[in-house]
């Protein structure tokens, strides 16, 4: 039986002291592998045994990923543009929440991981940074940087390093919402094609998850910026947004979120923007309503299950979380495990795949995915990821 705990406390219980006492000298440290409690334990681990590992890895520069952490470890990054539903705090105020990841890397999928907050939004300083960074690590795990520049920072370090690289405010999200979709469908006995979707937000995760959700068979996929529904040859639709509007809207609908909702059978927050009740009401009958935006999502979820037979949040004191460390560990882990390069579009459906299977015997309305505290979650996704990258020549 999959582990599903009861609705925890509101956050409002948890106390301004309680926080801070558990940040004080921040959430991580070190720790050894190896002994060192006496002369040869230093002598072994430091000079003068470690010139031998040094002068071998000089040798043959692949022993480092067999004598070094750098091969299983990920490094954490960020410029603090976009930190949770903080924005633009800084690389200072970033860090906690950097620190919180790696806490998670090591919690759940058992890697080893760097937070590194970087005191610039130039793309071309990033990457010039990590890429003189790189012998020091095995794998990107890119963090709460804005939109659109995260689309290009993510290509050009894909581009420019030879491990696996993932911006999880993006891909992170569309594999646990696919995972969610297709939990949710199962209860449902409805086919994935068969949906009207709407996405409200098109920014990182928002264009992730459209992008998704097509290639794993929705056809019907509608998305919705500040401006309205994106379509081409409205204004304002260029660069990323336009190249979803050639992918999105079959039916070519044009206004607002009433419009879009009308009909629709799934409706995905990823935009904080409020959405009024009435509008929900547009929906058609039995419909999901994933309201993702946290800590304040876009409908209550109480009002949203007056017109939803399934409603998901990113809270964790509702049922049906929508929570990324469902699949960023296993990721990282089964690209690291598999010795890809590259996290490709197939390890990722892999991923949401592997996530509803885990959920697959205990599904219900208020169940669609499994907690994140379930055992098998992490495992599960990095076994599905590293059979993925192995069959994928886009991986090598």
């Amino acid at each position: 039986m999959t582990i599903v705990p009861e609705r925890t406390r509101p956050e409002s219980a948890i106390t301004a002291d309680e926080v801070f006492a558990a940040h004080l000298g921040g959430k991580l440290s070190t720790g050894l592998t190896a002994p060192l409690q006496n002369a040869r334990d230093l002598a072994i681990a430091y000079t003068p045994g470690v010139a031998d590992v040094s002068r071998a890895i000089a040798a043959d520069q692949t022993l480092a990923a067999r004598y070094t952490w750098a091969n299983r470890l990920v490094a954490v990054v960020s410029d603090g543009t976009a930190v949770l539903g903080l924005g633009d705090i800084g690389p200072r105020a970033a860090l906690p929440v950097m620190e919180g990841k790696s806490a998670l890397f090591k919690t759940f999928g058992g890697l080893d991981s760097i937070p590194i907050v970087l005191d610039t939004t130039d793309v071309d300083e990033i990457v010039e940074t990590l890429v003189r960074l790189r012998p020091s690590f095995g794998a990107v795990n890119l963090e709460d940087v804005s939109a659109p520049r995260c689309f290009e920072l993510e290509r050009r370090l894909i581009e420019a390093l030879d491990c696996p690289v993932m911006h999880d405010d993006q891909h992170g999200t569309a594999i646990v919402l696919l995972a969610a979709l297709r939990g949710a469908c199962a209860v449902q006995d409805r086919p994935l094609a068969d949906l009207r979707v709407v996405i409200s937000g098109a920014g990182a995760a928002g264009i992730a998850c459209a992008r998704i959700l097509i290639a794993a068979g929705a056809s019907d996929v509608t998305v919705l910026d500040s401006r309205g529904v994106i379509r081409l040859g409205r204004s304002g639709v260029t660069g990323e947004k336009a190249l979803l509007a050639a992918v999105t809207n079959p039916r070519g609908i044009s206004g607002g979120p009433g419009e879009a909702l009308d009909g629709a059978d799934v409706f995905v927050g990823l935009s904080s923007a409020l959405l009024p009740e009435e509008l929900l009401a547009r929906m058609a009958p039995g419909g999901m309503v994933f309201a993702l935006s946290n800590p304040d999502p876009e409908v209550h979820p109480d009002v949203a299950a007056r017109h939803a037979a399934i409603v998901a949040t990113g809270r964790s004191d509702f049922p049906n979380q929508i929570n990324n460390v469902l699949a960023f560990p296993g990721v990282f882990r089964g690209a690291l495990d598999a010795g890809a390069r590259r996290i490709t579009e197939r390890m990722k459906l892999a991923a949401a795949e592997a996530i509803f299977s885990v959920a697959r015997d205990d599904l219900a309305a208020d169940r669609i995915v499994p907690s994140p505290f379930d055992p098998r979650v992490a495992p599960a996704v990095s076994a599905a990821v590293a059979a993925a990258a192995n069959g994928d020549p886009d991986s090598e």
